[in-house]
């Protein structure tokens, strides 16, 4: 284990929303998408159900994409930030079926502040670890989703999004194959 287990999951739910967004698509374009999305991620809390909070999200979104492929100082400024808009007071809590956790914000607070600042607690945790370098654009030349990289050997380079490892492992496949035959 690298980090907390609460930790990997709000990275983990980071590169969720990220992805929402990748190679040209947008996967949070209804609020039907965002419920589906809040219901996978088990988001819970007060929500408004608003179109404002749709554009509130995706507004976070592009902050953490953002982040994600920034230097350590501009991400532990736009951590600072997300903590500060929210009026963060980080309290260990237990609820449903998690065990213990910290949330910085109350149930009540609008979802934006509530998932970014879930964001910023996780990431604050791998700036503070030297752990950026897990944090990676997919590798594969025609996607740009972003990678949370937990493996022990640091080799995780494809996305989950799609079929980004196997495209990649069949075309050195028959490559190989290709040079082989010559």
């Amino acid at each position: 284990m690298l980090f907390a287990p609460d930790t990997e999951v709000a990275l983990r739910s980071v590169v969720n929303l990220i992805n929402t967004a990748a190679n040209g698509e947008d996967l949070l374009a209804t609020l039907e998408d965002l419920n589906s999305f809040l219901k996978a991620e088990e988001f819970t809390g007060s929500r408004t159900n608003s179109a404002a909070e749709l554009t509130s999200i995706k507004r976070l979104r592009g902050e953490l994409a953002a982040l994600w492929t920034s230097d350590e100082d501009t991400a532990a400024k736009t951590v600072n930030k997300l903590l500060a808009d929210a009026k963060a007071l980080p309290q260990l809590v237990k609820h449903d079926h998690w065990d213990w956790h910290l949330h910085a914000t109350t149930p009540e607070a609008p979802l934006v502040d509530r998932m970014g600042t879930e964001a910023a607690m996780a990431i604050i945790d791998v700036i503070r670890s030297r752990e950026m370098d897990r944090m990676r654009v997919c590798a594969a030349e025609d996607c740009d989703a972003v990678v949370l990289d937990l493996s022990r050997n640091r080799s995780k380079l494809y996305c989950d999004t799609g079929n980004c490892a196997n495209r990649a492992h069949v075309a050195a496949y028959r490559a190989r194959k290709a040079a082989g035959s010559e």
